[in-house]
């Protein structure tokens, strides 16, 4: 059974950056795909991006964090990355990790396909 934690959230301004970790046990994260959604106050939880176990990353991420975000990892600490660059109020949100067992497919961008969740961090971006 595979635990994610995530960390770095907070408050920010809006044009800053944050940078999000996910820390897994219980299991080796790079044997997973994991990904980053996000869910906004009043909204349903959102895709935002995913990293594959060759490190290539999805290119369905939507128009809104393109270019903004970036995913990675660190085999050697078992840790997933969100890069939040140029934040926007509308960044605002609880966001969580999660790692997949299923085969890297489009649908990597449907919840379903994740086995494991973290608990989320909460990024409030102010204007």
């Amino acid at each position: 059974q595979v635990q994610l934690v995530e960390s770095g959230g907070g408050l920010v301004q809006a044009g800053g950056s944050l940078r999000l970790s996910c820390a897994a046990s219980g299991g080796t994260l790079r044997t997973y795909i994991a990904g980053w959604f996000r869910q906004a106050p009043g909204k349903e939880r959102e895709f935002v991006a995913a990293i594959d176990r060759s490190d290539s990353i999805t290119p369905s991420s939507p128009h809104s964090v393109k270019g903004r975000f970036t995913i990675s990892r660190d085999n050697t600490k078992n840790t997933v990355y969100l890069q939040m660059n140029s934040a926007l109020p509308d960044d605002t949100a609880v966001y969580y990790c999660a790692a997949s067992r299923a085969p890297w497919t489009p649908e990597i961008t449907y919840q379903s396909q994740y086995d494991y969740w973290g608990q989320g961090t909460q990024v409030t971006v102010s204007s």
